[in-house]
């Protein structure tokens, strides 16, 4: 069972980046567990670019004060009752998009890496995609990825971009939009297991027929908190990516959108 709270929203106009116009009702999901420090902050930068964003915090079972400074700032708040990770949290997110009849999705980090003021140009690119990536390694901002990290997103980027035709230089981004097809795809089909959030779910949109593309986005360092990297994490990370690519590329998922919208009614 979750719970949904809403905030009262503290908005203050910022410049975004430039897009085009679109009167799609977007949703930003924000997947968030022990970020009383920097919640806050996302939800009032993302209100800031647009204050007609919905921006929705699934608290995913955190134990400090993320939900009540999430609330203070504008958001609405989903709990959940214990920590599911990154993709079991967009899953909520994606379920709550459907059901309230939202054109877009966008997914931001709650620790404040993500630029909000390119959330507009990541829905504009919505207009010729279903899965927009907010590329890091695409020749904005100086992000830097090392070792076996560096190595593991090259390695995947290169077979995903062979699926999607087209070269996807960052296929482990969090910053991505989905359309209305997206939304109804990953509301049923969003893996919830480690890096298949990211990896695996890019895999289910181009076996499903959606079109993925990627723009480019610059990173910000973490506003808030500790990265938990060093070389034993990322040797992990390098065997974990290879293994969430082999599982992603061997399993069944449908073969047409049909199907899924099928599973849904």
């Amino acid at each position: 069972m979750s719970i949904c709270v809403r905030g009262t929203p503290l908005v203050r106009k910022v410049d975004a980046m430039p897009s085009v116009v679109t009167s799609a009702r977007v949703l930003v999901v924000v997947p968030a567990w022990n970020e009383e420090a920097s919640v806050g902050g996302v939800v009032t930068s993302v209100k800031a670019v647009d204050p007609t964003f919905d921006v929705l915090v699934v608290d995913d079972g955190s134990s400090d004060g993320t939900s009540v400074n999430a609330v203070a700032s504008g958001a609405v708040v989903c709990r959940l009752p214990f920590n599911l990770g990154v993709g079991g949290a967009m899953r909520a997110g994606y379920r709550y998009a459907l059901r309230h009849g939202y054109d877009a999705v966008v997914q931001v980090d709650a620790d404040g890496q993500h630029d909000a003021r390119y959330i507009p140009k990541l829905v504009a690119a919505l207009e010729d995609a279903d899965v927009v990536v907010g590329a890091r390694f695409a020749g904005e901002g100086a992000y830097e990825a090392r070792g076996p990290r560096r190595w593991a997103m090259r390695v995947l980027g290169a077979v995903l971009s062979r699926l999607a035709h087209r070269r996807l230089s960052d296929v482990t981004s969090g910053f991505r939009a989905v359309n209305r097809r997206g939304i109804e795809l990953f509301a049923t089909h969003y893996p919830a297991e480690y890096l298949g959030d990211t990896v695996e779910s890019l895999v289910i949109a181009l076996r499903t027929g959606c079109r993925v593309t990627q723009i480019p986005v610059s990173m910000r360092v973490r506003s808030a908190g500790q990265p938990s990297q060093n070389t034993t994490r990322s040797v992990l990370y390098l065997a974990r990516a290879m293994v969430a690519l082999s599982l992603a590329m061997v399993r069944r998922w449908p073969t047409a959108l049909e199907t899924v919208q099928q599973e849904l009614a």
